[in-house]
């Protein structure tokens, strides 16, 4: 098991085919599905770890995610506070946090916190054609 020596960041990456979700729509589905504007917080959950951010692979992503950052403010009564970073290094969390909602549904956290994020992620998403 590898500790971190210094600072560390819990984040997901999602991997995605952009012939069926293109970058700009999982970005619009981003500003949707969780709290842009709260920092260093989602939920109960407290700490720099939790704070909000976009990691960019190129150029042409950050241009893009900063463009949807733009987009979304106006529809939010705070400030959106989302970093928006260089991918960093990235390492798998150890195997019992490998899809930890679909094999622990019965958790409390995984009931009160992760189900209706995940809930309204998928309705939102449901509304979305394919695009480019």
């Amino acid at each position: 098991m590898q500790w971190c020596q210094r600072p560390c960041r819990k984040f997901v990456k999602i991997d995605y085919d952009p012939t069926i979700l293109s970058y700009t729509t999982l970005l619009e589905k981003f500003w949707i599905c969780h709290d842009p504007t709260t920092l260093n917080r989602q939920g109960n959950d407290i700490g720099t770890q939790y704070r909000s951010v976009i990691f960019y692979l190129s150029e042409q992503e950050k241009l893009l995610a900063e463009k949807s950052r733009a987009e979304a403010q106006p529809e939010l009564s705070q400030p959106i506070v989302t970093e928006l970073s260089p991918l960093p290094n990235f390492y798998p969390a150890e195997p019992y946090h490998q899809d930890y909602y679909r094999n622990n549904p019965g958790n409390g956290y995984c009931q009160f916190v992760v189900r209706p994020k995940v809930e309204k992620f998928q309705k939102h998403l449901k509304t979305t054609a394919p695009s480019s």
